[in-house]
């Protein structure tokens, strides 16, 4: 039997006598966009993170967009992100008229590195956006003091760390704003495209709804140009009763990545992640580093285990980004760690005979 990376099927079946009926219920009632369900949701996620407010939205690239805007980033402005992150992180910027600045990451957890900001920062700097990569809080308090001593907003990429957090507190909770993607492979997914957005400012909390909602508190009038990205009530249902789950969910992703620790031999040519001092991982992706990554892959593939890559290239070296002129060498570190990453399949439903699969697979691979 195949093992995929992610399964989301498996998830569905386990919840599946609950959200059925759930769905339906929320077609009937006929509030299918924004709501009770939607209003349910918000509470809920703010909740769980530690923020006075949350805010639903269509996708987690408008999240990040709707909160650059409500922290102040206009065209024109420069923001600080990762060399190592998903396109969308600096599309989001992008997509405002700003350029989204490459800054690289530790050597150890990959996460982005405060030296590295502290020296990227000029007075066109309008915002700094770590992100929490592969379920990992970066190191913020380090952030906030650099945020501070420049009086820069942070907005937070939560993307793949719903329920991870660092010296007590969760990712979410420590920028002025948060966003976060709940695509059906996240911690907490959707069954289709979502994002949500935490806060403790209320006037920026007022702006992300204002932009969200076609820069509109009241039919046909329009107070700011905006864009349409409200959540779904049926996604906004859904979501909550999976909420419940996801410390459960959580723990179990836990429980996996540190039996993978013990199977797997590490050594020269086969490094394992490592989790930084202070953080509770949510163990979104298991990612190692191996000299022939693409052989292994193969090799892998061949034995029917699905392994990723995130991500094969630094968003500046795409086609996308050539006119912002960088070149190889901006990142090292992130650089060189996008041609060893690999990710192993890690989900709450993964088995531990499954997980032994892909441990003798992946041994007989990097030896062979």
């Amino acid at each position: 039997m195949r093992i995929p990376l992610v399964d989301v099927a498996a998830q569905h079946a386990e919840l599946a006598p609950e959200l059925e009926p759930l769905i339906l219920d929320v077609i009937r009632s006929g509030h299918l966009v924004g709501g009770p369900h939607v209003a349910a949701f918000e509470r809920a996620y703010a909740d769980f993170v530690g923020t006075a407010h949350g805010l639903g939205v269509a996708n987690g690239t408008d999240a990040i967009e709707i909160a650059l805007r409500a922290v102040g980033v206009e065209a024109g402005d420069e923001v600080l992100v990762p060399g190592n992150t998903f396109i969308a992180t600096a599309e989001a910027a992008s997509r405002i008229g700003a350029r989204p600045v490459p800054v690289d990451v530790d050597p150890v957890h990959l996460l982005i590195d405060p030296d590295a900001v502290a020296a990227a920062v000029t007075p066109r700097t309008s915002a700094i956006v770590p992100v929490h990569l592969y379920g990992q809080v970066a190191p913020m308090e380090q952030l906030t003091t650099i945020a501070a001593a420049h009086g820069l907003p942070i907005v937070e990429d939560a993307a793949q760390a719903q329920g991870a957090r660092r010296n007590g507190r969760s990712a979410g909770a420590w920028g002025l704003a948060a966003a976060t993607s709940l695509y059906p492979g996240k911690n907490l997914g959707a069954y289709g495209d979502a994002g949500a957005i935490t806060t403790d400012d209320a006037e920026v909390d007022a702006r992300m709804r204002l932009a969200a909602n076609h820069g509109s508190r009241e039919k046909y009038v329009h107070e700011v140009v905006g864009m349409n990205s409200r959540l779904d009530a049926v996604q906004a249902a859904m979501l909550t009763v999976k909420l419940r789950h996801l410390p459960a969910w959580n723990a179990r992703r836990r429980e996996i990545a540190e039996r993978y620790d013990r199977l797997i031999e590490g050594g020269e040519h086969l490094q394992l992640p490592k989790t930084m001092a202070g953080n509770e991982d949510a163990w979104h992706l298991y990612v190692i580093r191996v000299d022939d990554r693409e052989g292994v892959r193969a090799a892998l593939g061949r034995a029917d285990i699905e392994a990723g890559v995130h991500y094969p290239q630094p968003w500046y070296l795409s086609p996308a980004y050539e006119h912002l002129g960088y070149r190889a060498g901006t990142c090292p570190v992130a650089e060189d760690a996008a041609a060893r990453i690999l990710s192993l399949p890690i989900h709450p439903h993964l088995d531990q005979a499954q997980q032994e699969r892909v441990v003798d697979a992946l041994h007989q691979a990097v030896n062979s």
